[in-house]
Formats: structure tokens, C-alpha cells, sequence
């Protein structure tokens, strides 16, 4: 993983003023920049996307636009795993918490009413509770489950725009010690929404899964937090994706910025000020003020 990664406002290149100024590399992120001299005589602090200081709009569109070209869009292994996955109800089966005949009994109810999970149905046919059908489901998926214990949602709102914590399904839990972030789901818990995340915040980010209960609580916390100002737009294709990104960082002059991807939706934060990292939490930021989120969403297959 690249160091900017970890620290967003880490800028690897040199201020114009210092007495020891010297360069042998180029100074604009945009490898192919052909901007004047006067372009590279501007403050090289802002704006910066992911490490790197672009001297034009054209630039920064150019940085944007490879960016984009190496973030993945799926993994394919991901959907064979959920094929291959033992079904719930034969592990809960082999587990000895239900008999043949109750399994028999919730499959028949969901075919007959043809809609809902058949989790939902295991609990409504044998008498389980939610908490016994996040324990199978943390079998099936080889993760913890998690409880609410210690959940601050007032810190855990500066984690990510609360637009994709509510699409994706999740709910950051807490801390542990400093670089450690624990995410709640409530069915599947999402690796790519925990990777984007741990490259945004520079933590270690731990998915599990979440009690029904205890995720509807948390969630009506969450509403209640003041979550880091966003926008949200919908555009159509990459090109678009790279000009409305490239203008942003134009207008707000960030000390730094990452752009991650998500299955359809791209995030874009945004650090303000030198301090904005620089707290006791590892990554998340030390107050609203101090970053802006921006998500887009793809509308269609690119």
C-alpha cells in the first residue's frame, strides 16, 4: 500500500521557498504536464490528490482520470464464494440447533409466501432469535459477530458520508485502541466497503456481522449525528466522473484528498488543513470542519 495512503497529507514534493529546495523528478503529478513555468512557480500546498499536487485543471483531470483506470470495479472471486457457501439453514441444521423437519418446515413457508430470507423464516418457523441467526450466519461467512458495546456515533459519523453507510448496509462501530475499526452488517458483511475505508481513514478495518436489534438501535443513533458535510451526484460515465472531480478539487484546494470505489459509487474526501489528520484517533478526522465528502454514483454499466 502506498505510504500517501496511510497519511493523505503527506506530499511528496518540495516547497519552492525552502533553502533546500531541489528537484530532480517532475513537480506536477500529471507525468505528461506541459504547463508553463509560471505553473510550477504557484504554492505547490493545494491542491493535492492522493499525494500529489496537480499545477492545472487539465492535470488534475489527467491524475483523476488514471486514478479511475486502476481502481477495480468487482472481484469476481467474491460472487464464487457466495456460490459456494454452505446454505443457512443446512448449518444450523448440522449445528444440531433445528431438526430436518423444522428446516423442511421454514423452506415450504418461504416457497409458499415467496419472498423473504430464509433466515427471517428459520426464526418465525423454530423459535430462533436473531442473535442464534447472526451466530449461523457468522459461520457461514467465517466472520465475528459483533455487538453495540461501546458505540460512539458521534466519532463513528466522521468515518464516511452516511449516504453509503445506509446503501451499503453498515455501521461503524468503534475503536479499538488506535488504528482498529470495527463495521457492523447485518447479513454479508461488504469487503470492498471495508477496504475503501481503510484506505480513506488509514485504519485496519474488521467487518462482522451485527445482531438484527442491535443494527435497527445503532442505525437510529447514526440518524441522529452530525455527519461530515457531502455531496451526492449522479453521473454516467468515467469521463464525467474525472471532470467533476478535477473541478472540485480546483474550487476547494484541499491539503489532501483519496478517491476510492464501491461497487457503483466513488468517494471522494476531501482535508482542508494541515491539522486535519493529526489526531489521537489514527485516521478519522478530529472535527467536521476539518474535510469534505463528495460521492458519485454511476447510473449505468460503464
Amino acid at each position: 500500500m502506498n505510504m500517501y495512503l496511510h497519511n493523505p497529507l503527506l506530499n511528496t514534493v518540495p516547497i519552492p521557498n525552502s533553502p533546500r529546495f531541489v528537484s530532480t523528478r517532475p513537480i506536477c503529478g500529471n507525468r505528461q504536464c506541459s504547463g508553463s513555468l509560471l505553473d510550477r512557480l504557484k504554492d505547490r500546498r493545494r491542491p493535492i490528490f492522493e499525494g500529489r499536487w496537480g499545477c492545472s485543471a487539465k492535470c488534475l483531470r489527467v491524475m483523476v482520470e488514471e486514478k479511475i483506470r486502476r481502481e477495480p470495479i468487482e472481484d469476481p472471486t467474491d460472487r464464487e464464494q457466495h456460490r459456494h457457501r454452505m446454505p443457512l439453514g443446512l448449518i444450523m441444521l448440522t449445528q444440531g440447533w433445528i431438526t430436518r423437519e423444522q428446516l423442511q418446515a421454514a423452506l415450504v413457508a418461504q416457497r409458499q409466501a415467496g419472498t423473504g430470507r430464509i433466515g427471517a423464516w428459520l426464526a418465525a418457523e423454530c423459535g430462533l432469535t436473531e442473535g442464534d441467526i447472526a451466530r449461523a450466519l457468522g459461520l457461514q461467512w467465517r466472520c465475528p459477530v459483533l455487538t453495540a458495546h461501546g458505540f460512539d456515533p458521534g466519532r463513528m459519523a466522521l468515518s464516511a458520508p452516511m449516504i453509503l453507510l445506509e446503501r451499503l448496509g453498515m455501521v461503524p462501530l468503534r475503536l479499538s485502541g488506535r488504528r482498529n475499526l470495527y463495521v457492523g452488517f447485518e447479513e454479508t458483511p461488504d469487503q470492498a466497503a471495508c477496504f475503501a475505508l481503510e484506505r480513506v481513514n488509514g485504519l485496519t478495518v474488521q467487518g462482522g456481522l451485527l445482531e438484527g436489534g442491535q443494527l435497527r438501535e445503532a442505525r437510529e443513533r447514526f440518524r441522529a449525528s452530525q455527519f461530515i458535510e457531502s455531496t451526492v451526484e449522479e453521473v454516467y460515465d468515467a469521463e464525467t466522473i474525472s471532470e467533476r472531480i478535477a473541478l472540485e478539487l480546483r474550487r476547494i484546494q484541499p491539503r489532501a484528498s483519496c478517491l476510492v470505489r464501491i461497487h457503483q459509487y466513488y468517494w471522494l474526501r476531501m482535508w482542508l488543513e494541515a491539522g486535519a489528520m493529526t489526531n489521537q484517533d489514527g485516521g478519522l478526522p478530529a472535527h467536521r470542519a476539518d474535510v469534505l465528502d463528495c460521492v458519485y454514483t454511476v447510473g449505468r454499466t460503464q
